[in-house]
């Protein structure tokens, strides 16, 4: 697997990448405006014609929600860009791009934005784990379990779980609450805020065309958007060889580069996912616009070839759910039973 090159991929070290990638920052106003665009009024307009052909053609509307997930994964890239303000220069105009888009991707804008900083701000940190990131237990912690919890643990892991119903519980069920910021107002209202604008805009939807357009079109849509996400955000941080630590040890630089994949996608997967599957890059400076994060990789080869997954070898990180310290990878369950016997 390619994402399993020895951490050395790049010569230049992970701190030293930070004032390169310093001069990608900056947004360019009419290429975000355009970007909004180009992902907005199709995802509005497919909605449309997928309500026209309802009672024509059911089927018809079902593919076409399910095509729109598409534009609501990027939709959710530009709110992700929005909360590390890096799709515009001015930061009232990002984050009142980002709520708004937050009701489309049934993410509350603030709760997220501070949630993800801690993800970015502990990503690797074996003593910060819980907030922002996929639950991950060392070999050790495993082993300590109970019987039931072990069962937890693995129920958790398991990819219908993670894949299947996670995404269904978290942008359905657990983004209704600002979990992790409870005792904060300002992540009250903005749970809340929102909450209140998705059932308004539900409650007109069911008024207008009854129930067949959240079930046929809104469901559909959000569920492949939901899956997508959730895997993209799995493959970028639980590849083999990535990179945790103890807090005395952890680095917040080697951790971004070396715990981060370059996911390697087909053109059309790139545009819909907004480039963040180069999350390497992402890591290391979040203030990059999703729009430029190809431009560091055709000048700097060495971030180019470092940390490539394929999707054909991001399958077998599925199977991956144990951190082992000694042998700094991620290991399968039945992995982690070879490795007790032999140790």
């Amino acid at each position: 697997m390619n994402a399993s090159a020895p951490r050395d991929a790049t010569a230049t070290p992970a701190r030293n990448w930070i004032q390169i990638l310093a001069k990608y920052r900056d947004p360019h106003h009419g290429r975000s405006i355009f970007e909004l665009a180009v992902s907005l009024l199709p995802f509005l307009a497919i909605w449309a014609l997928a309500w026209w052909l309802l009672p024509h053609a059911p089927w018809a509307t079902v593919a076409l929600a399910l095509l729109n997930g598409g534009f609501l994964v990027r939709l959710f890239i530009i709110q992700h860009d929005c909360g590390h303000g890096g799709f515009f220069r001015n930061r009232h105009v990002s984050d009142w791009t980002g709520r708004v888009l937050g009701v489309l991707t049934l993410t509350p804008y603030d709760v997220w934005r501070r949630t993800h900083s801690i993800h970015h701000s502990a990503a690797g940190n074996l003593d910060k784990r819980g907030i922002g990131d996929v639950h991950t237990l060392t070999v050790a912690e495993y082993r300590a379990l109970s019987p039931l919890w072990r069962l937890h643990y693995r129920v958790y892991r398991h990819p219908l779980v993670l894949f299947g119903l996670g995404p269904v519980y978290l942008f359905l069920v657990q983004n209704r609450l600002p979990l992790g910021l409870m005792k904060s107002f300002k992540y009250w209202s903005s749970a809340m805020a929102t909450n209140l604008v998705i059932v308004l805009a539900l409650a007109a939807i069911a008024w207008f065309g009854g129930w067949q357009p959240i079930v046929l079109i809104f469901l559909p849509t959000l569920l492949v958007a939901a899956t997508a996400g959730v895997w993209l955000f799995y493959v970028q941080h639980q590849f083999e060889e990535t990179h945790w630590d103890q807090n005395e040890d952890w680095q917040l630089h080697d951790a971004a580069l070396h715990g981060s994949s370059h996911y390697v996608l087909p053109a059309v997967l790139r545009w819909f996912s907004g480039n963040i599957g180069v999350h390497h890059v992402h890591h290391l400076y979040a203030r990059i616009p999703f729009y430029r994060l190809t431009e560091v990789l055709r000048d700097h080869a060495e971030l180019a070839t470092a940390q490539r997954l394929t999707i054909r070898e991001s399958l077998a990180c599925a199977r991956l759910h144990l951190w082992d310290q000694d042998g700094r990878r991620l290991l399968s369950f039945k992995a982690a039973r070879q490795l007790a016997r032999t140790s």
